[in-house]
Parts: C-alpha cells; sequence; structure tokens
C-alpha cells in the first residue's frame, strides 16, 4: 500500500475538527469512509495517530509528528493548484462563491466579464450576502470559498487580500459640508448618519476606523441602518444622513451630482478585500482559477 495525499488530508480535517462525524461533513463523505482512511493511514505507518474516546479525538505522540507534514501536503497541492491554473485555458464546470454585497454589486460585474472572456466554459453562480453571514455558511460548509470586505479572526478560515478600496464620505446635495473640500471629523459627527448594518464588511472597517482614532461608534448619532448599499444611497441622496461608503460604489451617482464626496481630514478609510476559505479545504479548480486572475490582473483598470 502506498502513502496517498487523500488519506493525509482526512487525517488532517479529523484533527482539526476534533471528530470523524465533523471531517465527514466537512469532506462530503460518510462518516464510516472517513474512519476506514483514517485506519488505513494508521495501517501504513504501523502506528495508531488518533485515540478515540465517546467525547472527543485526541491526537498521539505519532499522530502530533504527522499533522504538520499533512498541512504541508494540503499546501502544496493548493500552491501547485494555483501554479497550474494559468495553463488551464480549456477549464470547464462551474464556480459557486459567496460575496459580500458591494463587491457582489460593484466589484464583480466589471472582473466576471474578463474572466469569461478568458474562460468562456465556465459557468458562474453568485450567492450575496454579508460578511458574517459568508463565514457562517464557509464554516457550516454550504460555501467553498467567499470573497469578503473586512478582515475576521477565524482559526478554520484562510484568509489572502485580493483586492484594494477605500471608503468615502458621501453627503447629500445642499448639505453644509456638500461645498467643502475637506472636513474634520469633529465637523462631519454633528450630523446623522445613515449605516450598513452591523455585520457587514463597511460597516465594521468604518468603525475599525473610528476606533484607531479613539472615536466610538456609539457616539454617532446613527438615525438609520439599512441592508444594502443602494439603500444607504438612495437614503443620503434623500437628505436623511451622511454614510460611508465603497469608492468604487458611488462613481456613477457622484458623476451625476446626486451626492457630494468630502474628503475628511487626516483620515483614511482604505481596506482590503479578502477572499476566505477553510484550511482544510482543497478548493475545486475553478475557485484557484478565479482566485489566481484576481491576484494577477491590475484590478484598478475595471474599479
Amino acid at each position: 500500500m502506498a502513502l496517498n495525499f487523500h488519506q493525509l488530508h482526512i487525517f488532517y480535517t479529523v484533527s482539526e475538527r476534533g471528530s470523524f462525524s465533523a471531517a465527514a461533513q466537512a469532506l462530503h463523505m460518510t462518516q464510516p469512509a472517513v474512519t476506514m482512511q483514517v485506519q488505513s493511514l494508521e495501517d501504513y505507518f504501523g502506528t495508531k495517530l488518533l485515540q478515540r474516546s465517546t467525547k472527543k479525538i485526541e491526537l498521539t505522540d505519532a499522530g502530533r509528528a504527522l499533522l504538520p507534514y499533512a498541512r504541508r501536503s494540503i499546501d502544496l497541492i493548493r500552491d501547485t493548484d494555483k501554479a497550474m491554473s494559468a495553463f488551464t485555458k480549456q477549464l470547464k464546470g462551474k464556480l459557486q462563491l459567496g460575496a459580500s454585497l458591494t463587491i457582489a454589486e460593484y466589484i464583480l460585474p466589471r472582473l466576471l466579464g474578463p474572466f469569461g472572456a478568458e474562460y468562456p466554459h465556465v459557468s458562474i453562480s453568485l450567492k450575496v450576502i454579508n460578511t458574517s453571514q459568508i463565514v457562517e455558511e464557509i464554516s457550516n460548509h454550504q460555501l467553498n470559498f467567499g470573497l469578503i470586505e473586512a478582515p475576521v479572526n477565524h482559526p478554520d478560515m484562510h484568509m489572502e487580500p485580493v483586492m484594494s478600496d477605500e471608503l468615502i464620505l458621501i453627503v447629500p446635495c445642499g448639505h453644509p459640508l456638500a461645498e467643502k473640500e475637506t472636513a474634520t471629523m469633529e465637523e462631519v459627527l454633528k450630523y446623522p448618519f445613515v449605516l450598513r448594518e452591523q455585520g457587514s464588511g463597511t460597516r465594521q472597517v468604518m468603525e475599525q476606523q473610528l476606533q484607531q482614532r479613539g472615536i466610538e461608534p456609539a457616539s454617532l448619532n446613527i438615525v438609520m441602518e439599512l441592508g444594502s448599499t443602494g439603500a444607504v444611497k438612495s437614503a443620503v441622496e434623500a437628505g436623511l444622513g451622511v454614510s460611508f461608503l465603497s469608492a468604487s460604489s458611488i462613481k456613477h451617482e457622484a458623476a451625476l451630482g446626486l451626492i457630494k464626496k468630502v474628503k475628511v481630514a487626516d483620515m483614511t478609510f482604505k481596506r482590503q478585500f479578502y477572499s476566505i476559505y477553510l484550511k482544510s479545504a482543497l478548493l475545486p479548480i475553478s475557485a484557484v482559477t478565479f482566485l489566481t486572475f484576481l491576484r494577477e490582473k491590475d484590478l484598478q483598470q475595471w474599479l
């Protein structure tokens, strides 16, 4: 019997998940099949790798020694897929991903066209939900990977920056700040805010930047929280408040003079967009190819 990567991947997933049942769910396998593959790996090495009990799985000394090599094998396969994805011009299949609202509504439509031109045989299925929902669905194995607007701390997730963006202060036409090129944050805080909902990447980035300057988000006069960027823009245009939104999402309204952009003195709201997926996951080649496309292209020409 030869050592194979599939068994190392299963062993690593069981170790990370802490149980055969959780690993089986993550790998879309039956629990007996997972157990059998781990037993085959133990037979190959001639030693126990996992101590099984009714409550939890624990690594033996041999299992702890094997774990970093299993991790490296997953990384090597993933890096191999990345390297070879540039040559898969005849790639076929389905690309399934989740994206937070700003990315899905204002970024991806400009990128999927060029990607489709390079890979015309790939069909795309996009689920539009906010950052916290994407993390939840990846954790529950309902999504393979996602594109999110703010970094998250999750022990099971791999996160990588794929493109950059900036939040811009927008105000209604006729607003006291509309005639200013630059305003201080103290001036801005005097006015009511219309914001995206809690859990959105845009909201998280704005609040993090304020906290870094010693401004508590709770001190804002928030008169409205809305579940989409479009709704926030409409509320600002109607004079209900001011807001911070992605520069890529307000180009149309600013060009038409429906809203005004105002710089905030001594503060920048720059951010990264990230790809996110489970550390133990092996992404389908269509997903690997798409992420490689994002890394290698000059995205600013489309944004």
